[in-house]
């Protein structure tokens, strides 16, 4: 780490003035030594699960008896059909692929290993006979021999349900698969019709064939239509927040009229020609009308005041838009960073899958209630499962985090740096840096708290799931409250740690001193802050669904000149979903940097009022917002914006 040797940057700031971006030091070194710690339980499970999990048993795959396909195989105890020779039965052939688990996770089905997989459906027993005959591949139990299969009794429950899907092996992995997925079509009773339809479903597999070309510049067009938008959004923002709200306005307005209109209306309609049955609910009609009139004008006037109070937070929103869009132009690299912070989680992904794997294959043979083999772990290591999970939450996190970190540390040396002739060459590079060696500990600390807040929630839903239709309407009601409780606080907690990680990145300090000093600047500037997070997220939403109908017209008017199939709708859910998530990823980029200015802004104008020797950080779009609002201070008779307050640092 190599940091340590600094002087503490709490003990410093005392005696000088807050000046940001100065001392740095370790923060929260006990939790990073947990993070690395934990990281190396990861690293043991992995390692034992390759150890103990026979890769032969992965990738070749075993029958039901624990005979690994492809090779000899040594006698279980106990166990019959144990030790057989499969050098020559290389897949994996289950008898009733399509009776699947899903609780379990699982295929309940005998699995043998075969010489080949039926590529053709096999429709009668003399049909499964004489492939047996003609390609040398039993698919009836070892048992029996492929000579009864027409004749035993026993074929019934020793050879495949009938008819026996053509299926084909999974590349690397020797399973035979059913190549119409409609078989699992039962487990998914929304996609039933839709499966089972297989004319459809070649059609619109082929149209994605087909359309890959311009699947493939569709996609492109979004993201260079999220980065195009990302430099509008500088300019236009002005005029797009007031249309916003012009547009909120008018719409509440004409709500509210058109309720009172009807009241009006039904009111003064005749009584006397309505039916004595029917007057009782022209009378609730009317009542009810009176209630949605009264509760849309108070709605109105409460909205009204709420603009006529935020009107000038609208503005300090408008202008960080604007100093966010010349962020991006002095650090071009924050552009990419979604692209850096996927790829990382991919790897992960892809890390943590592949450890799951050889763990479900790790273990020592036992028989199951129908006599079948299994691999199970005993003892304490078969709960390496649940730190496995856990690895899984806590480790995304801590990788979401770090983005976090490095946005904010670029951010902040970006909006603290006077000169911007004199910022580093490139500030995300030594923002990563700054992160590696001080500021771990409080990513990892940060992450796990977002990490037990999840874990509950996660529990939560997936009991919800199994008691799904046995529970009482109590319990159940119990159980979503929990959850969306949860999901709640998991929000608040993200919001708040983006903000004490900004603040981590301007002070050096520690997590819950950062979180704690960021909390008390956001409740000093509450209305700010909610007007930042209703007009500016609004505003970010509008531009997602901007790309997203933007995208989706191009393909439609794209793929109507598309002559080659007739069906496109899953080539634009395709294009359309990923133009969805380029946009989300680089407009949260784009709200993470709004977010983290606003924190900077509001340190910056509580210690420092623009006099000799405490000269405001901030841009000049900002500067005009402050002494427009100083302006209008005075003339209320109110004073400037600062007072003459002693100036305190933000560390305590």
């Amino acid at each position: 780490m190599g940091c340590c040797s600094s002087a503490s940057s709490a003990a410093q700031s005392s005696k000088r003035e807050w000046k940001p971006l100065e001392d740095r030091s370790c923060t929260d070194i006990p939790w990073l030594l947990l993070f690395i710690l934990f990281c190396v339980g990861m690293g043991f499970i992995c390692g034992f699960s390759i150890a103990t999990g026979a890769a032969a048993r992965l990738v070749s795959g075993y029958d039901s008896y624990g005979n690994i396909c492809g090779q000899k195989n040594a006698k279980l105890e106990a166990i019959p059909n144990s030790g057989m020779d499969h050098t020559h039965r290389k897949y994996v052939f289950f008898l009733d692929p399509c009776n699947l688990d899903l609780i379990n996770r699982k295929i309940k089905s005998i699995a043998l290993c075969v010489t080949a997989c039926p590529r053709q459906e096999l429709k009668t027993l003399s049909d499964v006979q004489k492939f047996a005959e003609m390609n040398g591949s039993a698919l009836c139990s070892y048992n029996l021999k492929p000579s009864e299969y027409t004749t035993s009794s026993k074929a019934s429950v020793l050879c495949p349900k009938l008819p026996v899907p053509a299926s084909a092996p999974i590349p690397f992995f020797h399973r035979c698969a059913p190549v119409n997925i409609s078989c699992y079509a039962k487990f998914a009773e929304a996609l039933i019709t839709f499966v089972s339809d297989n004319s459809v479903l070649h059609r619109l597999i082929s149209g994605v064939m087909t359309s890959k070309e311009i699947i493939l510049g569709l996609c492109l067009l979004s993201l260079v239509l999220s980065m195009i938008l990302m430099v509008i959004i500088r300019y236009i923002s002005r005029v797009l927040v007031w249309i916003l709200t012009i547009l909120v306005i008018l719409g509440s307005l004409g709500g509210t009229g058109v309720l009172w209109w009807l009241y009006a209306k039904q009111r003064r309609s005749p009584k006397e020609t309505v039916i004595p049955e029917q007057l009782q609910i022209a009378e609730d009609n009317l009542r009810a009308l009176l209630i949605y009139a009264i509760s849309a004008t108070v709605f109105t006037a409460i909205l009204f005041l709420i603009m006529l109070v935020m009107r000038k937070r609208v503005a300090l929103t408008i202008a960080l838009f604007h100093v966010a869009g010349k962020v991006f132009i002095h650090l071009p690299l924050l552009v990419f960073q979604p692209f850096w912070t996927f790829f990382a989680l991919v790897l992960f992904w892809a890390y943590w899958i592949m450890t799951l794997l050889f763990l479900g294959t790790a273990g020592s043979a036992v028989q199951n209630e129908q006599g079948f083999v299994e691999f199970r772990v005993s003892g304490p290591l078969q709960y390496m499962w649940w730190f496995h999970a856990v690895g899984l939450i806590w480790i995304s996190e801590f990788i979401l985090a770090c983005q976090q970190m490095t946005v904010a540390g670029a951010v902040v040396t970006y909006y603290f740096t006077r000169d911007k002739r004199n910022l580093p060459f490139t500030p995300i590079l030594a923002s990563v840096n700054r992160l590696i060696r001080y500021h771990l500990g409080t990513v990892a600390k940060g992450s796990f708290i977002i990490t037990l807040v999840k874990i509950p929630r996660m529990i939560l839903m997936y009991m919800h799931s199994q008691l799904k239709g046995k529970e009482n309407a109590c319990a159940r009601c119990v159980l979503k409250s929990c959850i969306c409780c949860l999901w709640c606080l998991e929000k608040c907690l993200n919001y708040l740690n983006q903000n004490a990680y900004t603040a981590t990145a301007i002070n050096s300090t520690n997590f819950c001193t950062s979180a704690k000093d960021a909390f008390v600047i956001l409740v000093e500037n509450a209305l700010r802050v909610a007007a930042i997070n209703t007009v500016g997220d609004f505003m970010l939403f509008l531009g997602k669904v901007l790309i997203v109908c933007s995208t989706g017209l191009a393909g439609i008017m794209l793929l109507n000149y598309q002559q080659d199939y007739t069906v496109w709708v899953l080539p634009l859910i395709i294009v359309c979903l990923f133009a969805f998530l380029v946009a989300h990823c680089f407009l949260s980029i784009y709200e993470m940097v709004v977010d983290v200015l606003f924190l900077c802004f509001a340190i910056d104008t509580k210690y420092n009022d623009g006099s000799p020797g405490r000269e405001f950080y901030m841009d000049k779009v900002l500067m005009e917002f402050v002494e427009n609002s100083r302006k209008a201070m005075k003339e209320a008779g109110k004073g400037g914006v600062a007072d003459a307050r002693e100036l305190k640092p933000m560390i305590k």
